[in-house]
């Protein structure tokens, strides 16, 4: 178990050694120790530039990692993700229409919006699939109809806007961590970490959710009332971090995915690994973002989509 939590953490560390280091002029190891010896200038570029940028990719991978473990427990499907609560689409209509349609400094506004729009199409979604109860079938065809709605939204919106103003909403939606600084690394902790440690306390019942409903019932558990509480802590904890990066894609699938590949166990350590393995994968696709000048949310569906196809194949021979 503890060897299974060391892989990730040491890749995650090397990486995040490798990121600060990482500048316009290649690798440059002694910026780092200039900083930390009190370099006005070295402190700059590291503290202020370098590293906000590392803790958000941590935060951020591993907020997306953990409500991809609660999506796929609460849907009782392995190829489930945040995206399908209509986070991403609701949070990105949100900041569409805040940058193409209202006027004045809205920067500090991004993060509001896309919170706002994750967490009313989230609320959308799960009262539109209440039926006197919920089932994860009608959760999963209702999120499909949401996301298809805001998605037409979003492209409503773009069609009338100013060009100038698209392509800066279109750039948010590509999912990023250019920009990070530490005011919005302090609002995604405010919002996730009490989510995500109320989520850590619930690892006995996520558990239980695997399990037919009339077992899961007749061990006690309060279904519906259990689904509605961690539907709620996933919108809060992915709807911060997409709010915070954009909408990052297949992170929340694939951590939650290597974690149960890795370690054998319930909830209460397969949350913390998922959060491991986020953290590292979105710090690499960054770090290689960074080099080839693109959003890091472009890199990530070049590793999800072929892992996919992994697990669809791996279903099909088991």
């Amino acid at each position: 178990m503890i060897a299974a939590l060391a892989l990730p953490a040491v890749l995650t560390l090397v990486l995040a050694v490798l990121a600060l280091a990482w500048g316009d002029a290649g690798l440059a190891p002694a910026d780092i120790a200039a900083a930390l010896s009190g370099d006005p200038v070295a402190g700059i570029v590291v503290g202020s530039l370098r590293a906000p940028r590392v803790a958000t990719a941590l935060l951020v991978g591993a907020c997306l990692a953990v409500a991809g473990a609660i999506t796929q427990a609460v849907m009782r499907n392995p190829l489930a993700e945040p995206g399908l609560l209509g986070i991403n689409g609701g949070a990105g209509l949100g900041v569409t229409l805040l940058i193409v349609h209202l006027t004045g400094p809205i920067g500090r506004w991004l993060p509001v919006a896309g919170f706002a729009g994750a967490a009313l199409a989230a609320g959308t979604i799960y009262a539109l699939s209440w039926r006197g109860g919920m089932s994860s079938i009608r959760l999963i065809l209702m999120g499909i109809g949401v996301s298809a709605l805001t998605g037409a939204g979003i492209a409503f919106l773009t069609a009338f806007g100013d060009v100038r103003e698209v392509q800066r909403a279109m750039g948010w939606m590509a999912g990023s961590l250019y920009g990070s600084d530490w005011a919005r690394i302090s609002w995604l902790v405010t919002w996730s970490a009490p989510a995500l440690a109320a989520t850590w306390l619930l690892a006995r019942e996520l558990d239980l959710l695997g399990f037919d409903d009339d077992c899961v019932q007749g061990l006690g558990l309060r279904l519906h009332l259990m689904r509605g509480v961690l539907i709620l802590l996933c919108t809060l904890i992915a709807g911060a971090a997409v709010a915070t990066a954009g909408p990052i894609a297949f992170i929340g699938l694939l951590a939650p995915h290597l974690a149960r590949l890795s370690i054998k166990g319930g909830h209460v350590i397969r949350l913390p690994t998922a959060a491991l393995y986020g953290a590292l994968l979105l710090l690499a696709a960054d770090l290689v973002a960074r080099s080839l000048m693109l959003p890091a949310g472009i890199l990530t569906p070049m590793i999800g989509v072929p892992f996919i196809g992994f697990l669809l194949r791996k279903q099909r021979d088991e």
